[in-house]
């Protein structure tokens, strides 16, 4: 009994300071970063109520309804902005994810499948959350890839590196996305915390994660 409740509630501490971090990047970025920013705040937050434990709270019949609708209308916003970039396309995913969660608990005979999140209840389509679970095995190993340090060589790649990180170690991060040059300008001052690239690649390595954890109790 304590061990399910206790994963839920790291799912729901993990999923609640990523969003608060990315509402926080709103707040440095502009553009494209600052929509995405937007949108991985709500998807943080919506999946950290959803992981609620049920026996913290239940919710009620018609709840599921709302998390569908609201992640329909997510999934239509990214399906629009998918022309602007392809992590948009991730943003996609994610929210079909979660109304595919949502619509899956609602459905007859699903009774408690809030607590599925926390003690595995089955429900869902297989095949589809095989293929779900097979995107986000494949997108945590490729964003685990993206934050390991990489070693610059000499030249123009060690000026970078002692830019980056401050010292003349030769160690620097591999960051990419749109955006990724105003973020290093910003490291240095008072807001450079809430705009550095691996920060925002770590919360989204998180937010995978939270989702194959909700993803395998379906």
């Amino acid at each position: 009994m304590h061990g399910p409740a206790l994963s839920g509630w790291l799912l729901v501490a993990l999923c609640a300071a990523t969003g608060a971090y990315c509402l926080l990047r709103t707040r440095v970025c502009e553009g494209e970063e600052r929509r995405a920013a937007v949108g991985e705040a709500v998807m943080g937050f919506g999946m950290a109520a959803m992981a609620l434990p049920a026996a913290v709270l239940t919710p009620p019949e018609w709840g599921w309804t709302v998390y569908a609708a609201v992640f329909g209308a997510a999934a239509l916003h990214g399906l629009l902005a998918a022309r602007h970039g392809g992590h948009h396309l991730h943003h996609l995913v994610g929210s079909l994810a979660m109304v595919y969660m949502a619509v899956a608990m609602a459905a007859p005979g699903a009774a408690g499948a809030h607590a599925g999140h926390t003690a595995g209840t089955a429900g869902g389509i297989p095949v589809l959350t095989g293929g779900l679970l097979l995107y986000y095995v494949t997108y945590v190993l490729r964003s685990g890839a993206r934050l390991v340090p990489v070693t610059a060589t000499g030249g123009r790649g060690g000026d970078a590196a002692r830019t980056a990180g401050g010292s003349g170690t030769g160690t620097a991060w591999a960051p990419s996305g749109r955006g990724t040059d105003a973020a290093w300008a910003a490291v240095g001052g008072g807001r450079a915390w809430a705009s550095r690239p691996e920060l925002a690649h770590a919360c989204r390595l998180s937010m995978a994660l939270a989702m194959l954890a909700m993803l395998v109790t379906l």
